[in-house]
């Protein structure tokens, strides 16, 4: 069955749409889309540094983006900087270092439009089991800080008062956050993954009236889902 590059794609979409989903939700609450904007950017390291070390893009995008995230969360403590300064500043670093390191790469062939704007057709059956293995874990431990990190985001102080460890929840949430942008950077490319965060979580925001409506992670799910779709035929 999966032989077909159609089904590949159509699978991807959807698993990435399964994990986008929930952490759409929170990235929209938390107010982190230009946090998003600053891995996806880092992500270009990422890639890069893969193909000078012959690694898995995945692993090696994965493990960027996670420095990024825990220098950040670092700096916040360490710094007076507002936080939209330390964003902007590692998102443009990260993404200058990565452009210089790419124009010593002279002896690859980088596809600059795949990196930027993915290639759904290209999806291997590699890509699925990524996808899809990562999607459930992501997910898994999702699950498993949910409690703090809705309690941080409605009341960060409550949340620290209960002994719920925020602070642990949400260095926990940033690596999520760069898993997510490691398994989908090759379907939906470096500009867009953010998009893929914010916009069915906005839009799903508009059809809740309440807390508990808006947590229900299936109204992100069929949003995402219906995304994917339009972007998929588009490419086609």
């Amino acid at each position: 069955m999966f032989d077909d590059f159609f089904i590949r794609a159509l699978f991807a979409g959807i698993g990435i749409a399964f994990v986008t989903g929930p952490l759409g939700c929170f990235v929209v609450w938390r107010r982190l889309s230009y946090f998003g904007d600053t891995l996806a950017h880092s992500a270009l390291l990422g890639v890069t540094m893969a193909y000078t070390l012959d690694l898995n893009i995945a692993i090696s995008v994965f493990l960027i983006s996670s420095i990024i995230a825990l220098i950040l969360i670092q700096l916040q403590k360490k710094t007076n900087l507002p936080g939209d300064a330390l964003l902007g500043l590692l998102a443009h670093s990260s993404l200058a270092v990565g452009l210089v390191v790419i124009g010593f790469l002279t002896f690859i062939r980088f596809d600059i439009m795949g990196l930027l704007f993915g290639d759904i057709l290209a999806v291997t059956t590699d890509d699925l089991l990524i996808i899809w293995t990562g999607g459930a874990v992501i997910l898994l431990v999702l699950k498993l800080i949910w409690k703090p990190l809705f309690a941080s985001t409605v009341n960060y102080e409550l949340a620290e008062a209960e002994g719920l460890n925020p602070d642990r929840a949400k260095a926990i949430f940033t690596i999520l956050m760069a898993a997510v942008i490691a398994i989908s950077i090759k379907m939906v490319g470096l500009l867009l993954i953010t998009g893929m965060l914010i916009i069915p979580a906005a839009m799903a925001r508009n059809i809740s009236d309440s807390p508990q409506k808006n947590g229900n992670i299936f109204n992100y799910w069929w949003i995402t889902v219906c995304c994917i779709r339009f972007v998929f035929f588009i490419r086609i």
